[in-house]
């Protein structure tokens, strides 16, 4: 599987980059991963109606959002962008407006970037490190912190020491985006990190899906993990639908799980 480092050139890094509203700012990411020939300009058509007709779920975070659209012809390889905006920009969301960086992503599936978003969640994770990114003077130094890895969040205080997935039984948690390639790949990577300090790592498993296969997978899982704007999507699947403000905080996940199994 590809490294960040490998996925996101230094030539798909622009900073500093002028955009009117929320569209212009995903054409904006797009247009870096056509330079780079990771997509054709299809693509950032498809990722600006992703957020059409899905919301603005892909606001991941607070100032962050995570454009991408399905793996589709027009992603040519996979690749991804980093643009941070001369000034922030409303994309619609209730808590992480206003986004002043947008990370793009073209996949041609879910398995070539899962290392590459385990990096970017440690990384993004840490407050030093995501400040650091949010602050570097050039695209050369925004792609060496890309490439030198992170730290994650301190480890929780309190150890969870009970609850239903202590059982013999495997539990499966499913996280949700409209794609099941960006966003919900992300939030795994953050809930897999939170669970394996626990310890938990093999008791519940953790698999990153869309809205339609959701629905049909919600019986096999104890809970499912999104945010707010795919929960209203999926409506009642008949098990606990759990919301996510910030997909870069393993502070969030531990609350969220602790939630689940009451720990």
């Amino acid at each position: 599987m590809a490294a960040l480092s490998e996925i996101l050139p230094v030539e798909a890094v622009s900073l500093d980059v002028p955009a009117a509203d929320w569209r212009e700012a995903v054409r904006r990411a797009g247009d870096l991963m056509v330079a780079t020939g990771a997509a054709t300009d299809t693509y950032t058509a498809e990722m600006i109606e992703n957020v059409q007709e899905n919301g603005p779920y892909i606001v991941i975070a607070p100032g962050l959002a995570f454009a991408h659209a399905r793996p589709s012809p027009a992603v040519l390889r996979t690749g991804m962008s980093w643009v941070r905006l001369a000034a922030p920009v409303e994309f619609g969301h209730e808590t992480n407006d206003p986004v002043e960086l947008v990370v793009g992503l073209a996949a041609r599936d879910a398995s070539e970037h899962t290392a590459a978003m385990g990096a970017l969640a440690r990384l993004l994770a840490d407050p030093d490190t995501a400040r650091a990114l949010r602050e570097a003077p050039t695209p050369q130094d925004v792609h060496a912190i890309l490439g030198g890895g992170g730290r994650a969040e301190p480890e929780p205080e309190r150890e969870p020491r009970k609850g239903a997935a202590r059982g013999g039984d495997v539990h499966k948690i499913l996280t949700v985006c409209g794609n099941g390639v960006g966003t919900s790949l992300f939030l795994k990577q953050t809930v897999e990190g939170v669970l394996d300090r626990w310890g938990w790592d093999r008791y519940v498993t953790v698999e990153a899906t869309d809205t339609i296969s959701a629905k049909g997978k919600a019986n096999e899982a104890v809970a499912i993990l999104t945010s707010r704007e795919i929960a209203r999507t999926l409506g009642d699947v008949g098990v606990p639908v759990k919301i996510v403000e910030d997909f870069t905080s393993a502070t969030e996940a531990d609350r969220v799980l602790r939630d689940t199994y009451d720990v």
